[in-house]
């Protein structure tokens, strides 16, 4: 039962990783036709933030999931 719920919260971060870091590329894009330079700050600066820390939330799934698959020695 805890190994189904390791990879049920695992499988979760990763998807809530990648529909994040799909929302932040689609805000950094959608960014870039603001007219108004504040505004345009705001958006890129949290955008590019969004996208950082769902690129972290999919390395760390990489790297759990790895260190179960890969045989210790």
């Amino acid at each position: 039962m805890t190994a189904l719920l390791w990879w049920g919260k695992n499988l979760f971060i990763l998807l809530v990783s990648i529909f994040f870091l799909l929302f932040g590329v689609g805000n950094l894009v959608s960014a870039y036709q603001l007219g108004n330079p504040h505004e345009f700050i705001l958006f890129f600066f949290s955008s590019s933030l969004m996208i950082l820390i769902s690129l972290t939330g999919i390395i760390y799934v990489f790297f759990r999931v790895l260190s179960v698959i890969k045989p210790h020695k």
